[in-house]
């Protein structure tokens, strides 16, 4: 698709973590914060000495109320290719959101244990983050006003992006390690809370890489008022947003995706059928969608072929709604709905959703779509015999149960992001049986921009799936 190769070009455009020289900018190391204890696995990112002053930003940046993220904020720059000053625009706009995103997951790590934060996997994490805030604080202090500083806060932007790449492997290697020093109610707290908020501060960069690559070349004599160059990208993209994103190509691709996986297997493909309203179509993040129905297609695959069903067609039905309720609150279900999960589990603590919905944290608000919005409700239903009831409450848990050395080894390529989905992970198939983390993330990316995953579960007989994804109507 043209999201992935939007993504790939990140990757060549992306510099091996050295800083740039502008003569506007102080030095991006000019800032200098405390890290945690040395390792041998931080390479990734210098090692910062302490001093007060840095520390007190970060706490500063921390506590600051983040704006709120909707996908028509990420569209209000315009379609690409954008004028100079709309790419300029779209600059200042994503360095005005970025620091304070940043400097919240460091206070996050910071407030784990010492025990837990010195592990070499964490510490790395830790500081990525450090290295990532001192690099985009000058270009804060400042706007960026011409297009050669545009160009090199894109370059420093995309060496950023490509040294986050890995951080949900990386940090469930290194909570692996930590399982004795710390609770797993914790660990899914706090993943819960730092993947959402890692949703955003990548989406937001993305955005901003996609649309200055779409609108090469740009000259400095543009201005607002006239044309701005022709783009070789497919019309109904604005950025990483399809505006015109139809599921059910989506669900093909990843049936054919998971289908290889259940024949290398396996050894048998499970058959799948698309009803309902297969032309509907909505503005929304392809990846995000592609890695939800990845997983969701995984689980319902290895379910029918272990229940010996793999004869029975998995019924995807795609159903589009002009709006979804405004209140996505997690409300407690009465209990004689024994059987069904939804998103609103006892897991998911520290994690409100009341009139507001893919909040990162208290100081971070997502508004909910105005009603007029497009939304699209997709059910997967399968015969596999459902879940087993004692494995039902825990399902939207991040669970290590499933890790060993290799799985481990095996997902330090991203696959478990959704920007490094299907497609774009280097030809490796991941394996059927994940690392834990496939529902409870795809639920988060599916509730960031007002959406939900509800499962019905029929033990004996099989488990239907419904997804929600909230989009901005026509663009």
């Amino acid at each position: 698709m043209a999201t992935n190769r939007a993504l790939a070009l990140f990757a060549r455009h992306s510099l091996r973590h050295k800083n740039p020289s502008l003569s506007r900018f102080p030095h991006p190391q000019s800032r200098q914060f405390s890290s945690p204890p040395r390792s041998d696995i931080a390479e990734a990112a210098p090692q910062q000495s302490f001093a007060y002053g840095a520390n007190d930003e970060v706490a500063r940046l921390a506590a600051s109320r983040r704006r709120p993220l909707t996908l028509a904020d990420l569209l209000k720059h315009g379609r690409p290719p954008l004028s100079k000053d709309a790419l300029l625009a779209s600059a200042n706009y994503t360095l005005s959101l970025l620091p304070a995103r940043l400097a919240s997951r460091i206070e996050a790590l910071r407030n784990l244990s010492f025990i837990v934060v010195s592990n070499p996997h964490i510490s790395k994490i830790y500081n990525n983050y450090l290295h990532s805030l001192s690099t985009l604080l000058p270009y804060q202090q400042r706007q960026v006003t011409t297009l050669e500083e545009e160009n090199k806060f894109a370059e420093v932007l995309a060496d950023l992006v490509h040294t986050h790449t890995n951080t949900i492997p990386i940090l469930a290697r290194g909570f692996l390690e930590c399982r004795r020093y710390i609770d797993p109610t914790e660990v899914t707290r706090f993943l819960d809370t730092h993947l959402r908020a890692r949703i955003g501060t990548r989406l937001i960069a993305e955005q901003h890489l996609a649309l200055h690559f779409a609108s090469q070349p740009v000259s400095d004599v543009d201005t607002g008022s006239q044309p701005a160059p022709q783009s070789t990208a497919p019309s109904n993209y604005i950025g990483v947003i399809d505006t015109a994103l139809q599921p059910a190509r989506i669900v093909k691709l990843c049936e054919d995706f998971v289908g290889e996986i259940c024949e290398l297997k396996y050894g048998v493909r499970p058959r799948l059928k698309i009803g309902g309203q297969p032309d509907a179509a909505f503005a929304h993040v392809p990846v995000h969608v592609e890695y939800i129905i990845t997983e969701l297609l995984k689980n319902a695959f290895r379910a029918v072929i272990e229940a010996g069903n793999e004869r029975d067609p998995i019924e995807v039905t795609i159903v589009a709604a002009p709006d979804v309720p405004r209140d996505h609150g997690r409300v407690d279900y009465p209990s004689t709905l024994a059987g069904i999960s939804t998103t609103q589990s006892d897991s998911d603590v520290g994690f409100q959703m009341d009139t507001v919905v893919g909040t990162a944290d208290a100081n971070e608000s997502i508004k909910v779509s105005a009603p007029s919005s497009q939304s699209i409700t997709i059910r997967i239903r399968d015969r596999g015999h459902g879940i087993p009831p004692e494995v039902l409450p825990n399902i939207w848990s991040y669970s290590f149960t499933t890790f060993s050395d290799l799985d481990l080894q095996g997902s330090e390529n991203g696959n478990m992001d959704a920007f490094n989905a299907i497609s774009n992970n280097s030809g490796q198939l991941s394996s059927i049986a994940g690392l834990g983390y496939g529902l409870p993330l795809s639920r988060a990316y599916a509730e960031y921009f007002g959406g939900s995953i509800a499962v019905q579960s029929l033990w004996g007989w099989g488990t239907d799936v419904y997804l929600t994804l909230q989009g901005v109507g026509k663009v």
